[in-house]
């Protein structure tokens, strides 16, 4: 059974066409990348993933029962569906430990949050921090902490929005070693990344799109090598 699958997508914004006929399917406890140049239709997979957009056909099945084109992006997230959003979301006002307890959800019975929130925090590295208000945190500090925060849901797919945007390299590498450890059988991870170096880092797989379509789907390693994906976009 695969984690997620989707079949034929296709996305209209009026009379253009984001998405044309895309499919992929990824493996439970797989990290794929989704790569491509700007307008391939990245951000918009994401968006029809956690229901912020509708598609015009297609499937996106959440293992093998689940239809996400017909759920509302409040139940996509109670399904197990987290995402981080490209620009940290954090409440600045608030302590990590405290971003951390919102990002538990309703769901989760209070008895249970200290250890959910001490686990993530040992995932994430900011043990030390939990007490410092969020506001007061380094810019990867915060990229790290909203993973956090998706990860206290306990998330059966989390989807990344460019994770390192902005980071150091020293920033970019702990992302990559974080998002490593992130692997579970019982969870998939997409991500979408520019940076080429980070992804073939952490992904087990890449798709690339282009104009709407994919053009390309393998390693890393093979995508550096294949004549159209250097043309479109690893030449430019």
């Amino acid at each position: 059974m695969t984690a997620l699958t989707i079949d034929a997508l296709t996305v209209a914004f009026g009379r253009f066409t984001a998405l044309d006929a895309v499919s992929l399917a990824v493996d439970p406890g797989e990290v794929r990348a989704v790569i491509g140049p700007n307008g391939a239709g990245k951000t918009t997979l994401l968006d029809v993933i956690s229901g912020i957009t509708k598609p015009v056909s297609g499937r996106v099945m959440l293992g093998d029962r689940i239809d996400l084109t017909k759920r509302s992006e409040a139940e996509i997230a109670k399904a197990g569906v987290r995402r981080k959003f490209q620009k940290p979301s954090v409440f600045p006002a608030l302590t990590v430990r405290e971003n951390l307890e919102i990002g538990c959800g309703p769901a989760l019975p209070a008895r249970e949050r200290p250890a959910r929130i001490a686990s993530v925090l040992g995932e994430i590295g900011l043990g030390p921090r939990a007490a410092v208000p969020a506001g007061r945190l380094a810019h990867g500090e915060k990229q790290w902490l909203e993973i956090g925060m998706v990860l206290a849901a306990e998330p059966a797919l989390l989807l990344l929005d460019e994770p390192v945007a902005g980071l150091s390299d020293a920033e970019t590498a702990q992302t990559a070693a974080l998002i490593r450890s992130l692997r579970r059988p019982d969870r998939a991870i997409l991500v979408i990344e520019h940076d080429m170096g980070f992804v073939e880092a952490i992904a087990d797989r890449v798709t690339v799109l282009h104009e709407g379509r994919t053009l390309y789907e393998g390693s890393m390693a093979g995508a550096r090598h294949d004549a159209r994906v250097i043309e479109v976009f690893l030449g430019r």
